[in-house]
């Protein structure tokens, strides 16, 4: 069924009818078709062992969503597959549902329309509503997802930041995995692990101001966000890595991903008489929450994904400046190397004062939380401007790693993400090794575009025309142009620079035992083969002119591992296969050892 045929089948202001007019609802809609947003198991209750699971789902009738309990006795749509995300249901009852049918025949779907959080009318003072209107959304505490326990909350810390004053007493503290936009007067205890800096627009429509941080406590992480009048209220308030209770009125939302890499479906967005207080007991929610990738494991996570990782810190460079192309602003970025006992590296940027202020020394363990996987490379990464790192965390991968390296990790080799291209990391494929002569005799590149594998030695580098004057805006590259009053213009970005930055642009000759080729290499290439950047070499040949070519020349007979492009390039009238490097590392001599162990080991076999 088409997504539109879907829209028609969904009982659009049931949940209206249902909240709102429980007298009429089963008159105007005997069976709601309603569509599954959410599914969520709940954490294990206090209790003997073996009690059934218990899930949440979400529901929308496309103009609203509301959050409902699944009874037992209905687990098994959840346990033959059949109820799904997106899937179109027919519910019996709400709130707790005792019995539904999933639509199969309506198929499934992404979410239809922007249904908005469900706020249901004032309630009479009457018992048998207390499950809609009641202070807990179920109507019974012991269907809160999670164990809430009561903790005193004391006013005499002086971080009550509305008007209220709040006297001494117990209140329910909620995990705050259990935070939904039904549950209501809860409180919950929780670290700020991140505050961003206060940022402001200006548009046609207004301006206005915010600021954000991120919130943990033993079940899990949440956002919250102050806008204008609450930016001016809390921003001083709250301060990193301190506890605090904060209490509704708070406003939830449906998280918005493209802002925040915390796991929850949920955010936070703090009110005027939203209470804030800081904790006398500083010590019981924990520092930090990761979800650690291992480094050989980025060449199966997705392009632009967000993660969390962790290694020894193998290299660190220099800071160095970029542009930005949208704003003309300059950013300071230094990349940093990773290692882990996966015998992989992989390079990691990190920006603005972060990279300024970086005093961490090599071979310290580092975890970073919060980092965006580039496929720039093979794989590489960023720490966005949300995330955190710590320095040798006192956790247990920090202490296994330490230990790793300091009995075997400093002497290993590393291999890195740089031998897959874009293509064979979204595909898995490897590309085949090849010799220099299968590379000519079998014509590679001759027909659309061929990728292959080389391991050749460096026989002679041009130094003529080796690297060229380049903007220094983010991602722009293009060649700058000498204004001759010392500002060098970009056409492509309007901009004039100081100086530029220079890029390697190469041809090298490499030699195999089959023959030889020439090979086109820019700038991340040139880094692996000169051991410098293109403005660290230019530099050189500015002011040593005797130590410039002997820099070439050390640069020569150094064998390497080539990921290369074959294809048909036309300059003029000529048409000739032009041979790219995409990426080059050295060779990992233990790797290589164990290759021609296998073939020797093969040989024996079939003689």
């Amino acid at each position: 069924m088409s997504a539109a045929a879907a829209q028609q089948a969904i009982t659009q202001g049931a949940l209206d009818a249902i909240f709102n007019d429980p007298e009429h609802v089963g008159q105007l809609f005997p069976v709601p078709v309603l569509q599954c947003l959410q599914i969520k198991p709940l954490a294990p209750q206090q209790g003997p062992a073996g009690q059934p699971e218990r899930y949440r789902v979400v529901l929308s009738d496309i103009r609203n969503y509301v959050q409902c309990m699944l009874a037992t006795q209905a687990n098994h749509v959840i346990h033959d597959g059949s109820l799904v995300r997106g899937a179109l249901v027919r519910v019996k009852s709400i709130l707790i549902i005792l019995e539904l049918d999933v639509a199969t025949e309506l198929g499934v779907h992404d979410r239809i329309g922007e249904p908005q959080a469900f706020e249901a009318k004032p309630q009479d003072a009457n018992p048998t509503n207390a499950a809609i209107g009641g202070s807990n959304f179920y109507g019974a505490k012991q269907e809160s997802s999670a164990p809430v326990k009561s903790e005193p909350m004391s006013s005499r810390m002086g971080g009550v930041t509305n008007n209220a004053s709040r006297g001494n007493g117990n209140h329910v503290i909620y995990p705050i995995e259990a935070i939904s936009p039904y549950a209501h007067k809860w409180t919950i205890k929780a670290r700020v692990t991140q505050k961003s800096e206060i940022k402001t627009w200006h548009k046609a429509s207004g301006e206005g101001k915010l600021f954000s941080v991120n919130l943990l406590d033993e079940s899990g992480e949440i956002k919250a966000t102050g806008f204008n009048e609450q930016c001016d209220q809390f921003y001083d308030v709250l301060q990193e890595g301190q506890v605090y209770y904060i209490s509704n009125p708070c406003r939830v939302n449906f998280a918005k991903k493209q802002f925040t890499n915390l796991p929850n479906d949920y955010e936070l967005t703090f009110e005027r008489d939203t209470t804030i207080e800081k904790a006398e007991d500083q010590t019981s929610v924990p520092q930090v929450r990761f979800n650690f990738v291992n480094i050989e494991e980025l060449q199966r996570v997705e392009k632009d994904a967000t993660v969390d990782v962790i290694g020894v810190l193998k290299e660190v460079g220099e800071v160095s400046s970029i542009t930005s192309k949208n704003t003309g602003k300059p950013f300071d970025k230094r990349e940093l190397t990773l290692v882990d006992d996966t015998q992989f590296s992989v390079r990691l940027t990190i920006w603005g004062k972060t990279a300024t202020t970086f005093t961490t020394q090599p071979e310290s363990i580092v975890a970073f939380k919060g980092v965006k996987v580039s496929d720039f490379g093979g794989r590489s990464l960023s720490l966005l401007s949300s995330g955190t790192m710590t320095v040798d965390p006192d956790i247990e991968e920090a202490h296994r790693l330490k230990g790793w390296y300091d009995s075997q990790g400093r002497t290993d080799n590393f291999a890195t993400h740089n031998n897959m291209s874009t293509m064979g990391a979204a595909t898995g494929r490897v590309d085949q090794t090849k010799v220099i002569s299968q590379v000519k005799d079998e014509g590679l590149g001759t027909e659309g575009q061929d990728y292959f594998n080389l391991k050749a030695t460096i026989v002679y580098i041009k130094q003529d025309n080796f690297a060229y004057p380049a903007c220094s805006s983010e991602q722009c590259n293009k060649k700058v142009v000498d204004q001759g009053d010392g500002t060098w213009r970009c056409e492509k970005c309007d901009i004039s620079h100081p100086k530029p930055q220079y890029r390697y642009i190469m041809s090298v000759n490499v030699n195999d035992h089959t023959g030889q080729l020439w090979l086109s290499c820019f700038d991340d290439v040139g880094r692996v083969i000169m051991g410098m950047s293109a403005d660290e070499l230019m530099e050189i040949k500015e002011n040593d002119e005797d130590r410039f070519p002997a820099i070439f020349e050390a640069a020569n007979c150094t064998k390497l591992n080539f990921r290369c492009r074959a294809k048909q390039d036309t300059y003029g009238e000529n048409t000739r296969v032009r041979y790219q490097v995409m990426s080059a590392n050295q060779l990992d001599f233990r790797a290589e050892a164990l290759k021609l162990s296998d073939m020797i080991k093969q040989f024996g076999i079939s003689s």
